[in-house]
């Protein structure tokens, strides 16, 4: 079996349920989408060849329980099925974070899904897999990242007509640069909704400071 790895990294969680948190990312290579406000565009194409034991050799070495791959998006390479069942296997604490584009059913149960829906100004919308909200649990977490006030009433809809909130917790963040957190947690509050609000803790602590 062969990865395309773009890195390995250990810092704090920035996002969802384990924000805070030490924990080991894994940053698979490749991504069929092209969202207009992506941080990790570098993970694109590129990356080094890896075998599962040799990620496992080097998550080994930090001192996190939790791991996190990523991307890009993991999904689109075969080998991450069986990259986090390694890992669950090795016994981590394993989050995914995927993009909601692919197919999420063949994850590992153990594995909590952290997976996006792409509102209208992401620029992939129509990319939403929607059959994969039917195999959400309450261990997986879904986030919705906004860009303007459409994005908003676009989120606002799509949590109320398909209830998402039933099925796991939903997330919402201010797309960078883009629109000001305060706007978006203003609305959240009026219109009462059952989300969390949150910021990339670890943009907050170092910037775009590449592998933090």
């Amino acid at each position: 079996m062969a990865l395309r790895l773009t890195e390995i990294f250990y810092s704090l969680q920035g996002e969802a349920s384990r924000a805070g948190l030490p924990t080991v990312f894994v940053r698979l290579t490749g991504c069929p989408l092209r969202c207009t406000w992506c941080d990790t565009t570098y993970s694109f194409t590129g990356g080094e060849p890896a075998s599962i034991e040799s990620v496992l050799a080097e998550v080994g070495k930090y001192p996190a329980r939790q791991v996190c791959v990523t991307g890009g998006e993991p999904l689109s390479q075969k080998d991450c099925l069986p990259l986090l069942t390694a890992l669950c296997d090795a016994g981590y604490d394993v989050s995914l974070e995927t993009s909601g584009a692919l197919d999420v059913a063949g994850v590992d149960p153990r594995v909590a899904r952290i997976m996006d829906l792409k509102a209208p100004d992401s620029g992939e919308s129509a990319k939403n897999l929607w059959a994969n909200l039917d195999v959400l649990n309450r261990r997986d977490e879904i986030k919705i990242v906004i860009a303007s006030r459409g994005d908003y009433e676009w989120a606002r809809e799509v949590l109320r007509d398909r209830q998402l909130d039933d099925l796991c917790p939903v997330l919402l963040s201010p797309a960078g640069g883009l629109i000001e957190p305060q706007s978006l947690a203003e609305w959240i509050l009026e219109d009462g909704l059952n989300v969390r609000f949150q910021l990339q803790l670890h943009k907050l602590l170092w910037g775009n400071m590449k592998g933090k």
